[in-house]
């Protein structure tokens, strides 16, 4: 409920803060005035930031088990796969929150947890990851997993996708009318030109570009939290450790990339990944 509510507040919030910017600014009545309606721009771009971002979390679990070919243990029919499910159990017991599904699949060393839910979210392992690692470091990625989802990360990412969303969709319209409008100063306006679309065409890219830096940068952040939080449900962080130093000399399995934030590894470069260097996290915990 809480999550619904940061959800609808941070609606209103970012439609405000637009509106008093563009207002403070004088830039409404110019683009008022040359025809630009702009509740009705803040409300378009809410819907098409948020719409996506959504939608992409309501469906997250179905399209993880689609582009894994993650499988669902409903009943273990091996050891290993008991001992992972009463692993997750335990530690979303220890986190207070619903029994995840739980899945393996085939594939390199990595992990995820997906889910628009606390309570019913999904944590996933890699057969590359149970063969690569001792049980302790397993336990350990588990807890991470399970931390993410204790933690919200999943909603807390797509607020922050939404919002970055929402900036980008309403300033690359509001400057493309803007340049618009002085191109066709003086002439007959029929609407929007050809500096208006080439001009939002260019900033949906280049602020793209700038929002995925801020929101990979709130996913790094996220990173450190889970690792922590594995090193708590564990009582230990030897374990998580030993498992992100195993990582680092690992190849680590490439998730799709509307999940990568969820995963125990990541790639890309350093502005745009979503997971911070191992040696960074293993120095985060040691300072714990």
């Amino acid at each position: 409920m809480k999550r619904i509510l940061l959800f609808v507040l941070t609606n209103f919030a970012v439609m405000a803060v637009l509106l008093i910017t563009t207002r403070l600014l004088g830039v409404d009545r110019y683009l008022t005035a040359n025809g630009l309606n702009m509740p009705a721009l803040a409300v378009f771009s809410l819907v098409i930031g948020f719409g996506g971002a959504i939608i992409s979390l309501l469906m997250s679990k179905t399209m993880a088990k689609m582009s894994t070919g993650a499988k669902v243990i409903n009943q273990p029919s091996t050891a290993d796969e008991a001992w992972i499910v009463q692993t997750v159990q335990r530690f979303a017991e220890k986190a207070g929150i619903g029994m995840p599904e739980v899945a393996i699949y085939n594939g390199a060393p990595n992990a995820f947890a997906t889910g628009a839910f606390k309570n019913s979210a999904l944590v996933a392992v890699s057969t590359g990851l149970l063969q690569s690692m001792t049980r302790d470091e397993v336990e350990a990625v588990i807890g991470h997993e399970v931390a993410h989802v204790a933690n919200g990360d999943m909603v807390t990412m797509t607020l922050i996708q939404g919002v970055m969303n929402t900036f980008v969709v309403f300033l690359s319209r509001v400057i493309g009318y803007a340049v618009d409008a002085f191109l066709s100063r003086g002439g007959e306006r029929r609407g929007p030109g050809i500096g208006y679309m080439l001009t939002t065409i260019v900033l949906d890219v280049v602020l793209g570009f700038l929002a995925a830096i801020i929101v990979a940068w709130f996913s790094r952040q996220r990173e450190f939290r889970a690792d922590a939080g594995s090193a708590q449900l564990m009582g230990n962080r030897q374990p998580m450790i030993n498992a992100l130093a195993r990582l680092g000399g690992l190849q680590a399995g490439e998730l799709p990339k509307n999940m990568q934030a969820m995963g125990i590894a990541g790639s890309l470069g350093k502005l745009f990944s979503t997971h911070p260097p191992m040696e960074e996290r293993i120095a985060a915990l040691q300072n714990l």
